[in-house]
């Protein structure tokens, strides 16, 4: 039998040793690595190896700093999952944590220049031989340590220069060494099955006559030891007192410790791809919840309050037909931006602005809906609408309350953070009274969950990064329920759909892809499913596997309350390895090779355009070495040479991979109104004002295909959705004065030209176009 071991908390004198141990080794590294740099060059010029070898020893000073602002601002180290982010997705991500200002590179420069000084130092008064013996010396003592004490090998000691390095490697062997496999003689599809998933909550629900609205919020951040009376609670009363007349999972988790699995994990039951389902370039065929509910006369909205770009959850949207997308483009003045950090970044808009443009946008008429809200408060740099009254709320919370002394202390370290999380609550509430007095509320269903776990607040174990709470509430329901069995992200979909199919009239789903088996109502704990768990982008190393938690080799065993305790049972770790391989290889197949779910049989789904070869040389022709921003540029200059084929290939390429892409939709259909296809031309330039109501290079474009196609008829209606939307450019305008005179309505060109020209008195083009009217 396996016996567990707590692990203690280690003093911090234990914890800088084995901290210094580990930088000792990594230096060690890098210097037998770069030595016979140094020989080569000091064989040149001793005062170039000199320079230069300082020179290198500095920029990885620099290099393992950053990395330990990261882990201290993450709590876990940065490894492969730097391969799976943008250039610009990895900015947005540190600059929320860290406002970049030249305060922000002080301790760059004094540790880089601390560590020239002892250069320098040791260069000119120590002896070589005293260095040489210190450093032997050194080495054997470390040596010992090591071998004896193996707790000072793990991950949390680690030399986060060294993990980086050894974490891209040991991600690229595990991807030579799935792509390795021979799958050319394989064409099945291992995920396709009847679809029979169980219908587990008819027995809990009164189903109406008609097709119930779904409204799923996906809340950032929201970790289950912040509710329902847990170690972190209290800072979520709405949301707890919601829990009580819902059917709530206690022992639930994401299937990912960051953001982006949250999409694809809910609402398709998909696999991870090597980094993540959404940074699979050319998205495999599959089935989500999305498109069969709207395959089903379902309305589909997504709401959030950041880029949809960012992580590329639009592109997942649109090849599953996403009816309504609103993200940050979509707000007007009406809206505030969340407040900036010191180094001018926000993310886009809080909350309480998401849940408002939400109830604004659903439509009534439109019904049934499946509504997907993703909040964004909750996340680095916890900026949010009066944070000094909520942080004010914080310190009377801790006041009255009965936690210990250490718990208080570390909630008044992270007011800030307890203080979003109260904002994020009353939010909610404000969105769930504001619904319950709409018509359909009494047929709407409502599932509730976090994407992740909360990431700067300590956490306890490796089990409750995934740890999230599932709520489905309803007026419809017959009774709360509790339930301890595990669950994932994975179970939501056919569960949800299983009901929905059994209970209405539905196009019948006779197979499906799921990774799920739907939800466990069971309500004593236990676990009856496997779940592979991606901790970040390009990490597959974590498993739920019955009462197990195997996490990157370490094996723990999960109690009742859902926390864990090391164990050490090398066969049953063995048995949980293969099974974790086994998953990794199917994961590989599938996603590598489009063996998800038949194309054959998909009518749910809008593939992206695919190019030829031919097509894709003359592409990469252009593309090479180019960021998209660049490639725009490019694509104009070759549209104002009439190369209008090559250019619209370019722009189909660019929104390929950017939908949202606003000038380069305009671009496109500028380049249709040239080539006199003015129908596709419109079509594209209001799909442009659709998605992005707000871009005035739209509202232009339209202007003047209406003008060249002899429909102004048409101007005055978009001019007035222009105003509507406080679109103020006044090129707009004055296309529509001109649009005016040439319909020969004088006054109304009149008019427009007397606001322009007393906003822009000295404009001799606006002034000689009016005496002329």
């Amino acid at each position: 039998m396996s016996k567990p071991q707590v692990e203690a908390e280690l003093s911090l004198g234990l914890v800088i040793l084995y901290k210094f141990i580990n930088d000792f080794w990594s230096g060690l590294i890098v210097g037998i690595l770069f030595f016979p740099l140094y020989l080569i060059s000091n064989f040149l010029s001793r005062k170039v190896a000199s320079i230069l070898i300082a020179v290198i020893f500095v920029v990885f000073v620099i290099l393992h700093f950053s990395l330990v602002k990261y882990s201290l601002t993450t709590l876990i180290n940065l490894g492969a999952d730097v391969l799976g982010y943008s250039f610009d997705d990895a900015f947005n991500t540190v600059a929320s944590s860290e406002a970049i200002s030249f305060v922000y590179f002080l301790p760059f420069i004094a540790f880089s220049a601390v560590f020239l000084l002892l250069y320098l130092l040791l260069k000119k008064y120590a002896k070589a031989s005293i260095v040489l013996w210190s450093g032997l010396v050194i080495l054997l003592i470390f040596g010992g340590i090591t071998f004896f004490l193996s707790a000072a090998t793990s991950e949390k000691f680690q030399n986060k220069t060294a993990f980086l390095v050894t974490d891209i490697i040991k991600f690229q062997k595990d991807k030579n060494k799935l792509s390795a496999y021979n799958f050319s003689e394989r064409s099945d599809y291992p995920l396709l099955k009847p679809f029979n998933s169980p219908d587990v909550l008819s027995s809990f629900l009164n189903t109406k006559e008609e097709k119930p609205n779904i409204v799923f919020i996906v809340v950032e951040g929201l970790g289950s030891e912040f509710v329902d009376g847990n170690n972190y609670s209290g800072f979520t009363p709405y949301l707890d007192s919601l829990i009580e007349e819902s059917l709530y999972w206690e022992n639930f988790v994401s299937t990912t410790g960051r953001s982006f699995g949250a999409l694809p994990s809910l609402f398709g039951s998909l696999p991870y791809g090597d980094q993540g389902f959404l940074e699979i370039k050319d998205t495999p065929s599959h089935l989500s919840l999305i498109n069969v509910l709207k395959a089903n006369g379902y309305n589909t909205s997504f709401y959030s309050g950041d880029a949809a770009s960012f992580d590329r959850k639009i592109n997942f949207l649109e090849y599953n037909g996403i009816d309504n997308l609103i993200d940050e483009s979509s707000y007007g003045s009406a809206f505030e931006k969340t407040k900036a950090n010191e180094g001018g970044f926000t993310w886009g808009y809080p909350d309480s602005a998401i849940f408002k443009k939400a109830l604004q946008s659903q439509s009534i008429e439109k019904q049934p809906r499946l509504d997907i809200i993703m909040t964004l408060t909750n996340h680095e740099p916890f900026e949010y609408p009066n944070k000094e009254e909520y942080m004010k709320q914080v310190d009377d919370f801790v006041r009255v309350s009965e936690k210990t002394d250490a718990l208080k202390e570390q909630i008044l370290s992270h007011r800030d953070i307890y203080g979003s999380l109260l904002y994020s609550d009353e939010s909610l509430k404000d969105y769930m009274e504001a619904y319950s007095k709409r018509p359909d509320y009494e047929n709407t269903i409502f599932i509730i969950t976090g994407d992740h776990r909360l990431i700067p607040i300590a956490m306890k174990d490796k089990l409750c990064r995934y740890h999230v709470p599932l709520l489905v509430y309803s007026p419809m329901l017959k009774k709360a329920e509790r339930f301890k069995s595990v669950s994932s992200h994975w179970d939501v979909a056919p569960t949800l759909l299983s009901y929905l199919q059994h209970n209405y009239t539905f196009k019948p789903l006779k197979e499906a892809s799921w990774l799920g088996q739907g939800l466990d109502t069971v309500k004593n704990f236990r676990n009856v499913k496997h779940i592979p768990l991606m901790r970040y982008k390009g990490d597959i190393n974590d498993m739920i596997y019955k009462e197990y938690l195997f996490a990157n080799k370490e094996l723990y065993k999960i109690n009742e309350d859902f926390e864990t305790s090391r164990i050490e049972d090398e066969a049953l770790a063995k048995t949980i390895s293969d099974s974790l391989m086994a998953f990794k290889k199917m994961n590989a197949y599938v996603t590598q090779h489009n063996r998800i779910f038949p194309e054959s049989l998909n009518i749910y789904s809008v593939s992206k355009r695919k190019f030829s070869d031919k097509e894709l040389m003359l592409i990469n022709k252009y593309a090479e070495g180019k960021n998209f921003d660049e490639l725009l540029i490019i694509a104009r200059d070759l549209a104002f040479d009439k190369e209008y084929e090559t250019a619209s290939l370019l722009c189909d390429y660019i929104l390929n991979e950017l939908p949202n892409y606003t000038e380069v939709r305009v671009l496109k259909g500028r380049i249709h109104a040239w080539k006199g296809d003015y129908e596709t031309a419109e079509k594209l330039i209001l799909e442009s004002i659709t998605r992005s109501p707000f871009a005035s290079d739209a509202y232009a474009a339209i202007l003047d295909i209406y003008w060249w196609s002899d429909q102004e008829h048409k101007s005055e209606q978009i001019f007035k959705q222009a105003i509507k939307n406080e679109v103020e450019d006044p090129e707009i305008s004055f296309k529509m004065a001109k649009a005016y005179q040439r319909k020969n309505k004088l006054e109304n060109a009149q008019k427009i030209m007397d606001s322009l020209i007393e906003v822009y008195p000295e404009s001799a083009e606006y002034k000689n176009f009016k005496s002329g009217l």
